[in-house]
């Protein structure tokens, strides 16, 4: 095709609204005398540009594709100037609240964690504000202080999260947390994986042959295993069936477990001392307050395993258990073996 003027007018016209465009996009601001000395037009056809843009962005609104940006003329700076968002990028204050979240957590190695956040950044921050969001967090990224375990689990995340999709039985081997730090094998189907102080977890019942060489359940509740533990793991060929009547729900099992101790479901019953439950409420998802008064409140909860006991001693004298009797004189012993150490 022959190189016209009427072409080279267009392309022209193109280059140059694509260009404002994109330095809109920027944060910049258009002022019409500039850009018609820049680009040796007049200014209306910069004001027509503009319109193009404007219509460009009404279009893609009316759309629904969650762009809110407009193009808007600013009087103190005498030009034109992009405001709104798209959808697709997180606001300032979101990227800036998932950052410090991030670091909060310490779930990852330091070089883990530097390269999610220049992602996290780079992906979702509009381009004008990479700088300042880049800057608040510049400072906690430096002092970052990785787990001592220094264990990369990035690929163990998605790997073991696909066999959990695939419903695909597991051979771990899982380093325990005493002082030997003897390495066992088990067989497992694993069903979730949950985050939870500082660590992440691997919900998964633990199997074994019957007499008619189908593995079953060890338990009728799932073990945990922390990720950055598990040395070790293979697919064995075989799958599991899933219950959907029964299946494990990862949202349920999360209100009631405390610290990732495993165990059988509790139905607790304590007297909160104060006059405001709310911590209580806040800690422990499934808490009900059947009686308040002023001075106590009695609160009913449902709580897996023995992970309950740290957090009811966390409190100190605010918390009295009530029900089951077997917890209530547990918290008892422990009291009195920590009263030894004094």
């Amino acid at each position: 095709m022959p190189y016209t003027k009427e072409s080279y007018i267009k392309h022209s016209k193109n280059s140059r609204t694509l260009d404002m465009y994109v330095r809109l996009c920027d944060g910049k601001i258009i002022n019409k005398t500039e850009e018609s000395e820049r680009f040796g037009v007049d200014e209306r056809s910069i004001q027509r540009d503009i319109d193009d843009i404007r219509t460009f962005l009404s279009e893609r609104a009316t759309g629904n594709s969650g762009d809110v940006r407009e193009v808007i003329y600013d009087r103190i700076n005498k030009g034109f100037k992009m405001t709104g968002s798209e959808n697709s990028n997180m606001t300032n204050s979101e990227i800036f609240a998932v950052s410090k979240i991030l670091l909060e957590s310490r779930a990852f190695t330091k070089k883990e964690m530097n390269s999610i956040l220049s992602k996290l950044v780079d992906g979702c921050v509009p381009l004008k504000n990479m700088k300042l969001v880049s800057d608040l967090i510049a400072n906690e990224k430096y002092h970052y202080v990785e787990l001592r375990h220094k264990s990369m689990i990035q690929d163990k995340l998605w790997e073991i999260g696909e066999d959990i999709k695939e419903h695909k039985l597991l051979e771990i081997k899982y380093q325990k947390a005493s002082g030997n730090k003897k390495v066992i094998k088990r067989i497992v189907e694993p069903v979730s994986i949950i985050f939870s102080e500082y660590y992440f977890y691997l919900n998964a019942y633990i199997v074994e042959k019957d007499e008619k060489k189908r593995y079953i359940h060890k338990y009728d509740y799932p073990a945990i295993f922390r990720l950055d533990r598990i040395m070790d793991y293979k697919e064995i060929g075989e799958t599991f069936r899933v219950n959907y009547a029964s299946r494990f729900e990862e949202g349920e099992f999360r209100k009631r477990v405390q610290f990732m101790y495993p165990g059988k479901l509790i139905n607790l019953k304590i007297k909160f001392y104060g006059d405001n439950p709310e911590p209580v409420l806040d800690r422990l998802p499934t808490a009900t307050v059947i009686e308040q008064t002023k001075e106590y409140s009695i609160i009913e909860a449902e709580v897996f395993g023995k992970g309950i006991i740290m957090w009811l001693l966390s409190q100190a004298s605010k918390v009295e258990v009530l029900k089951p009797d077997s917890l209530r004189q547990e918290i008892k012993q422990q009291l009195l073996d920590m009263l030894k150490r004094y």
